[in-house]
């Protein structure tokens, strides 16, 4: 047995369909009302009745309220009112009525059907936008995590990469050791010789007063010599942040070859120099680019070594390069490198030395890198290597 609750018709339909009678009973009280104020008939109150019935209805209460309104004009605004007989006038006019008002509640019904459309459509494409809105929010928070995490990898990556720069010039100034004993020696032997003519000078019946002011001089100036010279070793090993200022290329050149000076001659090498007497000044750091031209020069002296005869040949220069670059070049006579391993120079931890550490040259390009510059090297035509590496000018570089 049926259940009552789903017999009876659901709240919708019976506003639907009941609206229709509401509207077009509305529409006959108030245009008899009307007729009789103002003794005209009012029929476009019973269109608004068709089209309110269509717009809130649909089709179906649409048919209804065309039905109950041409009943309604027939039979209570057509003369004679109320008998059912129809002549062929009264016919024709609730033809047209009824077409009017089929057109009517046709027109409102479609444009209520097309607003409804529309407005699924908006919302349904304002569900998109919001989802793709939040993708996007959700896409960019995670785009600014990853770079967030990036940028924290690429810190310590830096830090890692001063930590085994600063390594490897310790290492370096160890393996000079004998050549920075060296350069101190020198001025501070020439101190203590200095010193003793002094002494001979103002020791005698009649002291000499020129020679030991001549003799005091040179002392000061092998003194401050010797301190430079540390001072120089000290700011090697030093670790402290890049310091950005204009260099002549061809002196920090010639400050490595003295710290290299015994090391050079130990190792029977021959040295040449080709210094551009017209290279512009470069924006940089000292102690970084004397470790590049430094490491760049004991591996030319390494591989010479490793040769068993022939020339023992080490040439550096500078020139300029461009307009706006300068360029330095270390150039060996050793035993070359395989074009196979050429590329791969600079990578981290790959050497061609049997007890290298494979980082001089990747921590070298690190550096000539981060001066907006290039590293790279080229078998010479008869023995050995070019290193070379461009730098902007001072007047092109950022610190």
């Amino acid at each position: 047995m049926q259940n009552a609750a789903t017999a009876r018709p659901s709240p919708s339909v019976l506003w639907r369909y009941g609206l229709p009678v509401v509207l077009v009973a509305a529409a006959l009280g108030l245009a008899i009302l009307l007729e009789r104020m103002f003794s005209t008939r009012f029929w476009f109150l019973f269109l608004a009745a068709v089209m309110a019935g269509a717009w809130f209805g649909g089709k179906g209460p649409a048919w209804l309220a065309v039905i109950l309104s041409t009943v309604a004009v027939d039979r209570y605004l057509l003369p004679p009112f109320h008998p059912w007989k129809l002549n062929l006038e009264d016919i024709s006019f609730s033809v047209t009525f009824a077409a009017c008002a089929l057109l009517a509640g046709w027109v409102s019904s479609t444009r209520r059907q097309t607003e409804a459309s529309l407005k699924e459509a908006r919302d349904e494409l304002e569900g998109k936008v919001e989802e793709r809105t939040a993708e996007l929010w959700k896409a960019n928070n995670a785009l600014l995590t990853e770079m967030a995490e990036r940028k924290r990898v690429e810190d310590k990556m830096r830090l890692a990469q001063a930590e085994l720069a600063h390594l490897s010039r310790v290492l370096m100034m160890g393996e000079l050791a004998a050549s920075i004993a060296h350069e101190v020696s020198q001025p501070l032997t020439a101190v203590v010789t200095n010193g003793n003519a002094c002494l001979r000078w103002l020791a005698g019946e009649t002291a000499n007063l020129e020679e030991a002011r001549a003799a005091a001089e040179r002392i000061v100036r092998d003194g401050n010599r010797a301190s430079e010279v540390i001072q120089r070793i000290r700011t090697l090993l030093k670790k402290a942040p890049p310091q950005m200022v204009r260099l002549d290329l061809n002196e920090l050149i010639r400050e490595v070859i003295g710290l290299a000076s015994n090391e050079i001659a130990k190792n029977r090498v021959e040295l040449r120099t080709q210094l551009g007497s017209d290279v512009p000044p470069v924006l940089g750091d000292r102690v970084q680019l004397q470790q590049v031209v430094l490491n760049l020069m004991m591996n030319g002296i390494e591989a010479m070594n490793a040769a068993a005869d022939g020339p023992r040949n080490l040439q550096i220069g500078t020139r300029k390069h461009e307009p706006d670059l300068v360029c330095v070049w270390v150039r060996d006579s050793g035993v070359g490198i395989p074009p196979e391993n050429l590329a791969k120079l600079s990578t981290a931890f790959f050497t061609t030395k049997p007890g290298g550490m494979g980082m001089g040259l990747s921590i070298s390009r690190s550096i000539i890198e981060a001066h907006c510059g290039k590293l790279w090297a080229s078998a010479n035509s008869d023995s050995g290597t070019t290193f070379q590496f461009t730098l902007p000018t001072a007047g092109k570089s950022t610190p």
